[in-house]
């Protein structure tokens, strides 16, 4: 048994290293001089650290802008998902209201047709109402999903119905039971579903391109393809470019792991 330990943790570090090499391999990338990384073999540790390519993309290629606009969507539709997708989530697994089933079994149908088909008929749908461009525009794929929607019912109907129906009962409202009593016993969830929405829209590449032609209202994946059209062989500014995007969302989820594991642990397996 303890060979098979020794075995077992191994293949564990093996994979790890696999996985992480490449993240690793970028920062290391990010801090070389211009252009070390394009020899064959590359090297792994740069032969002297420099911070110029991160100089270059903030104080010359825009990225302080393009990271705050990035953060500001992001947070943005983190809020509005959760305002309508944990009300609504809750009201499917607790309130009782005609064709309340039908109308989730619809939904639920609904997962399997691809989110790209709605793309063109959003985008004109939006251009007619003058949002093209706009930070609203790229707001209106997050306010709500489906998948949001189910992982919140099915988390909602662990809740015991005593307890809801004592609060009426004492003569609490429907409000005063969803403040003081759903959303701090749906906090595992939640947390879990706003660190989807955020990453999310974080890493999404192709609506924001489709809706936002000013430049200078671009997101980072956005704006990292433009930069790396024009700067092609700078291999290690794009490395920095793909660090600036990819650190913030890793620290998040980092420090909002725990809270992730048990919302989707727990969560995914009730009713």
């Amino acid at each position: 048994m303890k060979i098979r330990a020794i075995l077992l943790n191994l293949a564990v570090a093996l994979i790890a290293l696999v996985v992480l090499f490449p993240l690793v391999w970028m920062v290391s990338v990010s801090f070389m001089a211009t252009g070390e990384a394009a020899v064959f073999p590359p090297p792994l540790l740069p032969s002297h650290w420099t911070l110029e390519h991160y100089r270059d993309l903030f104080l010359n290629q825009g990225m302080g802008r393009y990271l705050w606009n990035s953060f500001a969507l992001a947070t943005l539709a983190t809020i509005l998902a959760l305002s309508f997708t944990v009300p609504a989530g809750y009201a499917f697994a607790k309130l009782k209201f005609a064709g309340r089933e039908r109308l989730f079994q619809f939904l639920v149908a609904a997962l399997v047709v691809p989110a790209q088909i709605g793309t063109l008929p959003l985008f004109l749908m939006l251009k007619g109402m003058g949002l093209v461009n706009t930070y609203a525009g790229a707001l209106v794929p997050w306010l709500a999903s489906i998948f949001g929607l189910f992982l919140v019912r099915q988390y909602a109907l662990s809740i015991p119905d005593e307890m809801l129906e004592a609060a009426r009962i004492d003569g609490a409202s429907e409000g005063q039971i969803f403040r003081r009593i759903v959303l701090p016993t749906l906090q595992p969830i939640i947390v879990t579903l706003g660190l989807f929405v955020f990453l999310g829209s974080w890493n999404d590449f192709l609506w924001p391109l489709i809706i936002l032609t000013d430049q200078s209202n671009y997101t980072l994946p956005v704006a990292l393809a433009a930069l790396s059209r024009e700067h092609v062989q700078d291999i290690e500014l794009m490395m920095a470019g793909a660090v600036v995007t990819v650190a913030p969302v890793l620290i998040l989820f980092l420090a909002l792991q725990r809270y992730y594991i048990r919302g989707m642990l727990a969560g995914s397996v009730k009713g």
